[in-house]
């Protein structure tokens, strides 16, 4: 089943107004989840729209209040959330962070206490649709074991870079550090898929590829082992550290995963070149990586974000394809 972006984003903007948006910040809110299934990201989109609501209806998300700025200082600032809604308030964030970037060349935004951003590579593609290099990254709540452990202590916290093109083909890398989201897991679970590697542990302590045994488990994989972990780790304590926000471990005692603890970072890469310029070595470097000798006869080997802006493309003409399931759950809110 296939379903049109102008008409996806309308439910989502009614769901949303009914649940305290005003039409504004609801048409806004719409189109970031859209977007994201637009992507092909439909576990930061559709399928994650009725967990929102369910955290509005319970009240842990404010669907009225904005982010605000609690410290300056050159090219950095510290930003409250107020537990608004995570996805908003990352964006304003992200602004920030590229007007300062403008201004100074960088701009660093710490954004404590928000909650979900839904995708990350969302503000990825914002900066560099900016003109703008996008370093960013999110703690979570403590849902992966640390290396070697077995309890769940650190989170999955997804890092993303992008870098950009002035013709709209940004490259832009989004990861959990966890061998694959719980998103990912989901959506696999939900078509009935296998992972395609191991992906972390079922009931019985064995590496699986199957998604449903690992979300029963909650041990997933860190990405490379035990370097996965460490990365986890200092992303955790660079953000808590700029943010004073709240870290992993903290989130870990809300009950629900909110309060979370965010980096914007903007670079601008036209204070030193011409966008030609920019251009000219981006396009050298991903040409050169397309043109790799592909594994498998007729394979084709791709730069991070190829395959979003492919899905954009397809799905803006023939519509997004949808869990008929997850759709209906919507247009019956």
């Amino acid at each position: 089943m296939r379903v049109k972006y102008d008409e996806m984003v309308k439910e989502f903007k009614r769901v949303l107004e009914k649940y305290g948006f005003d039409a504004e910040r609801a048409a806004d809110a719409a189109e970031i989840f859209a977007q994201n299934s637009l992507a092909g990201v439909f576990s930061h989109g559709l399928n994650r729209f009725p967990r929102v609501i369910e955290y509005l209806r319970k009240g842990e998300i404010d669907p009225e209040v904005k982010a605000e700025c609690t410290m300056r200082f050159g090219a950095f600032e510290r930003w409250d959330g107020h537990r608004g809604f995570g996805p908003l308030n990352a964006r304003q964030a992200m602004r920030r962070a590229v007007q300062l970037a403008k201004e100074f060349g960088i701009g660093v935004v710490a954004l404590g206490n928000n909650n979900h951003w839904m995708r990350g590579g969302t503000y990825g593609w914002q900066a560099a649709d900016e003109g703008c290099i996008g370093i960013c990254w999110s703690n979570t709540c403590p849902n992966m074991p640390a290396w070697g452990g077995t309890d769940r202590k650190i989170g999955n916290n997804p890092l993303i870079m992008a870098v950009p093109r002035s013709n709209g083909d940004h490259v832009v890398i989004d990861c959990a550090v966890s061998q694959f989201s719980y998103g990912k897991l989901e959506d696999c679970r939900l078509k009935g898929l296998q992972l395609p590697v191991p992906g972390g542990y079922d009931t019985n302590g064995n590496l699986t590829t199957d998604p449903g045994e690992i979300e029963k488990t909650w041990r997933v994989l860190p990405m490379g082992y035990w370097k996965g972990s460490g990365i986890s780790i200092a992303l955790d304590l660079i953000a808590t550290v700029l943010s004073n926000g709240n870290s992993v471990q903290t989130i870990g005692t809300f009950g629900d995963e909110v309060g979370l603890t965010q980096v914007m970072i903007a670079i601008d890469p036209g204070k030193a070149n011409t966008t030609e310029l920019t251009d000219s070595i981006v396009d050298q470097i991903v040409n050169d990586i397309k043109s790799s000798v592909p594994e498998k006869e007729g394979g084709e080997v791709f730069y991070p974000g190829e395959l979003e802006l492919r899905s954009i493309r397809d799905n803006l003409e023939n519509g997004i394809p949808v869990v008929e399931e997850k759709w209906n759950e919507v247009l019956a809110m």
